[in-house]
């Protein structure tokens, strides 16, 4: 049979795809071949076709178990003789294997490298006439490789060790031009035939977002692509089991797959996922290789990848059968820090250290670019391709070409004064006049750039340096701390003779109200929602998110005073919003200005039997919620209302404290004991509306946080203190840390070590010492469920890690 009958009897096609036909006939007149071709551009026929009409036997040389299961499982399916090698057969069902070859039952076998020095195998093959070795994903040899193994380097010896030299071919989807010369020399092949069929998929549409809330992001798109079947790359084992269980506690059909998995359970999410039984694989660059499924309509990264290389052999896995897909990936520059982090455990050899951070760095100027992004990856690969694809974010979204050559001269100078090289994070300090204890002992603070971007925000001054590194306009030199330096190119600019022209994109208002602050504090709220199961909008709604980004609000009283936030609320979130926002404040290096146009006050005194009548309200509607007394409403607001009497629904929404679902839920009751108690006492009323004023009840104006720790430096308990203002003895913990960190003393007298035992503190000091972040909320992820926040407060507080 000819190669076109071998193709429609055994593969059912009657013409080769793109580049097929041209490596088969190289192969056929006895060449060496090396072949370069896209992920789903049919490589495994470019050998299989050969294999069947050459004289003898095919090997190929393959690094993953699932590619060789699936490739003979394949074949054998379609009539072609196969077997594989490698180390998930046993002793039995490898020795069969070895007769079959004895008896010349096979026309191809799979094997994997580290068995190439089988003892056993190169007996049996030293003897055998050996048509080809087909190698693939050939990049593997190289340590320029993204994907480098050791055991690839084996495979030229082992070649040197045959009697009669076989035909070799290598193949590969990702290849540079220094991959290319590695394959070419370790795998020695003799003046082989070079094919590049393109990299091109024109099927794919190629989107890279960058910023934003991920999850929420995720959710959304899974929702609308709810029948269509994809796989999210995540960069950790960590990330894919988050993501993992998200999706899954929303109902949605998804698996996982990472190494930190059984074998057995890896296999069978893997065979889940290829036969349909779940839609959506969540997994590490671990998954994937040697998966030939057709139907993927989608890949996300949820993360940046390590390198070109593997973004394009990961996304070329969509699409297989032609149709139109998407790759899309998700982008926030913590990312390179995981990157570079996974680079430094992972990898001991330096000389590779280097390399890779080289690939990563050519990954973060890729996605900082403002050109096509197809462009730039086929470029990357070595084909010219110099038009806009149309099918990629860059060349969709709508922008106008703006000049920033000032904003690059703020920088570059800033570098040149600041004399040897500093890492991003250090210039974005200077520029934006950060107080950091660094930057003031280095003298930076007397630079005459100390200060002039502080209208960036530090994650778009960051972002903004990366692409001008991206556009070559500053150079990046790697290692285990990366600095930047100035080029030549940055000469030319600061001596205005270069313009540094961007894309800056035109956003929908809509999206332009949500500033980086919401994008945070709507991903507190889509986790919280996801922890009680209830939609985000139940926690709070996108306008008092809004209202939080734009007031900053920190103490309850000002979170009180946003629309949408009531005490309940407030009493059950309040301190996680509260933790973020601060540290964005903080982060940012942001000045609130607090604004005292109005220095006017109420003075109410509190008439207690009135406030006994309300409490009696309050229990009532407790009791029949199940929950505390203060949920319903503060003391501090009956205190309030006892004092300045409000008769109807409308006055009662003046009361401090009260939102507007308090209003609905309670208002007319509490409006109708009122009412009742001032006709009852004939009370003459003189209501004042409160507007903007403040609200002085019993001639005491101190905030929770005064009362709190005044009461802390009394001695009184912080039981006592908890009930009596109605506060949580974890908020009074955060009050008194926060006065330690101001005031470097602590006011507390009281033991607080009944709030943990000893094993919570021993886990709690274990976290402490092992991050670099106090922050509460990210330590009660990392700690077990039934650790509490005051625990955890307490703990911080009685061992000083303040």
């Amino acid at each position: 049979m000819n190669k076109f009958e071998i193709l429609e009897k055994y593969y059912g096609y009657r013409e080769f795809r793109k580049g097929q036909e041209e490596v088969i006939d190289s192969i056929l007149q006895g060449k060496d071949v090396l072949a370069i071709m896209p992920t789903g551009g049919g490589k495994s026929i470019c050998y299989q076709v050969p294999a069947l009409i050459l004289n003898g036997l095919t090997i190929v040389i393959s690094p993953l178990i699932s590619l060789m299961k699936d490739q003979v499982d394949t074949i054998k399916e379609i009539g072609i003789e196969a077997a594989y090698i490698n180390s998930s057969l046993s002793s039995r069902e490898f020795n069969e294997i070895i007769e079959g070859i004895r008896e010349d039952k096979y026309k191809i076998i799979y094997i994997a490298p580290e068995r190439l020095e089988s003892y056993e195998f190169f007996a049996i093959i030293a003897e055998k006439d050996i048509s080809q070795i087909a190698i693939d994903e050939a990049h593997c040899v190289s340590q320029w490789g993204h994907d480098f193994r050791s055991s690839y380097r084996r495979i030229g010896s082992f070649i040197d060790r045959l009697y009669k030299r076989p035909i070799i071919t290598a193949f590969t989807a990702t290849a540079s031009e220094e991959v290319r010369q590695d394959i070419v020399n370790l795998l020695k092949l003799n003046s082989p035939k070079i094919f590049i069929t393109g990299f091109d998929r024109e099927n794919l549409s190629i989107d890279i977002i960058k910023g934003g809330n991920k999850k929420e992001y995720i959710l959304k798109y899974i929702e609308k692509n709810r029948n269509q079947c994809g796989i999210i790359y995540a960069s950790t084992r960590k990330e894919v089991d988050n993501l993992y269980e998200m999706l899954q506690n929303k109902g949605y059909s998804v698996g996982r797959y990472h190494a930190g998995l059984g074998d057995e359970e890896r296999r069978s999410n893997q065979e889940d996922f290829i036969y349909d039984r779940v839609s959506l694989m969540i997994a590490t660059n671990a998954f994937g290789m040697g998966i030939d499924k057709p139907n993927i309509r989608y890949v996300i990264h949820y993360s940046i990848p390590k390198n070109i290389e593997g973004y394009y052999q990961e996304i070329g896995r969509a699409g297989r059968d032609g149709e139109k897909s998407q790759c899309i990936l998700l982008f926030s520059p913590s990312d390179i820090h995981t990157q570079k982090y996974l680079i430094d455990v992972g990898i001991e050899n330096e000389e590779r250290k280097v390399i890779q951070y080289k690939k990563l760095q050519q990954m973060i100027d890729l996605i900082y670019s403002n050109d096509c992004y197809r462009k730039g990856i086929l470029n990357y690969f070595g084909e010219e391709y110099n038009k806009e694809c149309g099918n990629c974010s860059n060349c969709l979204s709508e922008g106008e070409i703006v000049d920033k050559t000032i904003d690059a001269q703020k920088v570059l100078s800033c570098i040149y004064r600041m004399k040897r090289g500093f890492g991003t994070k250090m210039i974005v300090d200077v520029l934006r006049g950060s107080k950091n204890k660094r930057v003031l002992d280095l003298g930076f603070d007397k630079l005459s750039t100390y200060g002039i971007m502080k209208d960036y925000t530090g994650e778009k001054l960051k972002e903004f340096i990366n692409t001008l590194v991206s556009h070559g306009f500053i150079d990046l030199i790697e290692g285990d701390y990366p600095v930047v330096r100035l080029n030549d190119k940055s000469i030319l600019v600061l001596k205005g003779k270069e313009e540094v022209r961007f894309k800056e994109y035109v956003v929908d208002k809509k999206i332009i109200e949500d500033n980086e602050l919401v994008m945070i504090l709507k991903e507190l709220r889509l986790e919280i929602a996801r922890e009680e199961g209830v939609p985000p909008y139940i926690i709070f709604g996108d306008i008092t998110l809004r209202e939080m980004s734009s007031v900053y609000p920190r103490t309850k009283e000002e979170f009180l005073a946003i629309s949408g936030i009531g005490e309940k609320k407030y009493d059950k979130y309040g301190e996680r919003f509260s933790e973020v926002i601060k540290r964005y404040v903080e982060d940012n290096n942001i000045n609130i200005i607090v604004n005292n146009e109005d220095d006017e006050i109420i003075e109410v005194s509190t008439d207690k039997e009135l406030l006994n009548r309300l409490l009696e309200v309050r229990k009532s509607f407790a009791l029949k919620e199940n929950t505390l007394d203060r949920s319903i409403i503060s003391i501090q607001s009956l205190k309030e209302i006892s004092g300045r009497y409000p008769i109807t629904v409308d006055e009662f929404k003046d009361i401090s404290g009260v939102g507007p679902k308090k209003v609905k839920e309670y208002g007319e009751f509490f409006v109708e004991a009122v009412k009742s108690y001032v006709e009852e006492k004939n009370i003459k009323r003189n209501w004042i509306e409160k507007k903007h004023r403040k609200v002085i009840i019993d001639g005491d104006g101190r905030n929770n946080e005064e009362k709190s720790i005044d009461m802390v430096k009394e001695g009184i308990y912080l039981k006592d203190i908890s009930e009596e203002i109605e506060v949580s003895i974890s908020t009074i913990l955060g009050y008194i840390t926060d006065y330690i960190k101001e005031y470097g003393e602590n006011p507390l007298k009281e033991d607080i070590s009944n709030l943990y035992t000893e094993d919570e503190e021993r886990l709690i000091i274990n976290e402490l010492k092992s991050t670099s972040s106090n922050k509460i909320s990210e330590l009660k992820k990392k700690l077990p469920d039934y650790i509490k926040y005051e625990s955890i407060r307490a703990v911080i507080i009685k061992n000083n890690y303040i």
